[in-house]
């Protein structure tokens, strides 16, 4: 089985979180990813309760034409009292936080939210629902967080390094997963592919100007 994890478009607020639609660029991003899966078997579409990843599979589904899904549990981690604050505020209001969880030792809650911990276990439940469909080939729309610990916790890592993925996570990017039905595991089969956005330096992260957390 593949499955293809597309982090959701650029939404049109910078601050944590915000529940918001996307940006033009993002509906952009979702539609080029659309795109270029066109001829790749996508049998049905799933993505989180968040307004930008259910935009972000709506817009690619032009392309495809499935049923889509809403699992709440593709949503991205609960960042706390740090939702709805700007990027640049966290490391000022929250810095004995940010560098505890750069030493990568614990899996720390966010104050007042969740642990990348609890985002892989919730995770890992929403793929055992998608693994159950029974198809061959599916896409979710969810988030970089949610990617990162559930790649975390595929691989066998500890989720308090759910950073060594990289700061450079781009919106709009395919990440593949299979899954062998026999052997009943997970496999990696390609991270934060942007190909289809490479011609678009205005849709990347970079020109956005907003590093990850």
């Amino acid at each position: 089985m593949k499955i293809y994890l597309i982090r959701h478009g650029r939404q049109c607020d910078k601050r944590c979180n915000v529940d918001v639609d996307l940006s033009e660029e993002g509906f952009l991003q979702a539609d080029l990813a659309g795109r270029r899966m066109k001829n790749w078997g996508i049998q049905k579409v799933y993505s989180s309760d968040m307004v930008r990843a259910r935009q972000t599979a709506e817009t690619a589904n032009k392309h495809w034409n499935v049923e889509h899904e809403v699992i709440p549990e593709f949503r991205e981690l609960y960042f706390g009292e740090m939702e709805g604050m700007m990027p640049d505020q966290i490391p000022v209001v929250y810095a004995e936080f940010q560098k505890e969880q750069d030493a990568m030792v614990k899996d720390l809650k966010y104050p007042g939210g969740e642990s990348p911990g609890e985002v892989a276990e919730r995770g890992m439940k929403a793929l055992e629902k998608v693994v159950a469909s029974g198809l061959d080939c599916v896409a979710v729309a969810t988030h970089g967080v949610w990617i990162r610990a559930v790649l975390c916790r595929i691989l066998g890592l500890d989720v308090a390094k759910w950073k060594l993925f990289g700061v450079t996570f781009e919106n709009g990017s395919i990440t593949e997963l299979g899954y062998d039905h026999k052997k009943g595991f997970f496999t990696v089969e390609r991270f934060n592919d942007y190909a289809h956005l490479e011609n678009y330096p205005e849709l990347l992260r970079e020109a956005w100007g907003v590093k990850e957390s």
